[in-house]
């Protein structure tokens, strides 16, 4: 992979979060409200008792995040220009596109295509599997940690281990899964966002939604007829009444639906403007 170098620069970076999904505010804000009211109005958790659960539950969230570091730093290699010159590049790159603060980034071991993000007090952890440095070239890995570093940039790390404990209140079990049904839709609302930091992060639209296929159709996806036929499977996605029950129920949006909101975001007079911004981070 090129080691791409950064000229020194004095000029004031471009730290934003326009690039949020529209709705992710507006959906947190009613998923909020929907858990105040089943605290309110449901007899078998007071609000105390709920108030001292959303603390054990944040608690114990910290905790998790400290043992994860631990357990991730002794069998996870961090991303330093000692260790991988080329994948540092990279990683400082889109750092420098999205000022996400300060974030530290690991490679574990793994086959599966994945790449995820936590942490409640910074440094933040971004983690990327190995399989997908044999999978993805170099702009569709900005496109994939650009995605993890929106996660933080916009909150979404640590409000998840927030929401997510008030989500787990004890309640009755219609309360419980309604209040399970918002967060999911909040959760994936973020995804929509973090899809736009990584474009941007990327600055290729036309990579960012290779990053997208192949995170789908897995390691076969290599050639561009490969990605063609993939994209045809994928298309067929929101065809039957399982998967929209699947993302009712997930923190994902159907991939065909990321895609989609992808393109229209490329072809958006507001991305070219915050493209042309974070650019200037990166000179």
């Amino acid at each position: 992979m090129p080691t791409r170098r950064r000229a020194i620069s004095t000029q004031r970076t471009y730290n934003t979060t326009a690039y949020r999904y529209p709705n992710e505010r507006l959906i947190l804000a009613l998923t909020l409200l929907l858990v105040l009211a089943v605290i309110a109005l449901t007899a078998t958790a007071t609000v105390c008792l709920s108030a001292l659960f959303i603390i054990l539950s944040v608690a114990i969230a910290y905790g998790m995040n400290r043992y994860q570091h631990n357990e991730l730093v002794s069998h996870a290699q961090r991303i330093t220009s000692q260790s991988s010159p080329g994948l540092a590049a990279v990683t400082e790159e889109a750092i420098a596109r999205l000022q996400p603060g300060d974030v530290q980034v690991f490679v574990a071991p793994s086959r599966k295509l994945n790449a995820y993000t936590f942490g409640i007090l910074p440094p933040k952890i971004v983690v990327l599997n190995s399989a997908l440095l044999q999978v993805m070239d170099a702009d569709e890995l900005r496109f994939v940690l650009g995605h993890e570093l929106g996660h933080v940039r916009l909150g979404h790390t640590w409000l998840n281990s927030l929401v997510g404990g008030m989500a787990g209140i004890p309640s009755p079990i219609g309360a419980l899964a309604l209040m399970t049904l918002a967060f999911r839709w909040w959760n994936r609302a973020c995804e929509h966002s973090a899809d736009r930091a990584g474009m941007l992060a990327c600055g290729k639209p036309h990579k960012a939604l290779s990053a997208l296929i192949k995170l789908e159709a897995g390691p076969m996806a290599r050639t561009q007829t490969d990605l063609e036929r993939a994209l045809r499977s994928i298309d067929a996605e929101d065809d039957n009444a399982l998967s929209h029950l699947e993302e009712t129920l997930g923190t994902h949006p159907m991939m065909i639906k990321r895609i989609t909101q992808l393109r229209r975001y490329a072809a958006s007079a507001e991305y070219r403007r915050l493209q042309e911004m974070v650019n200037r981070n990166a000179q």
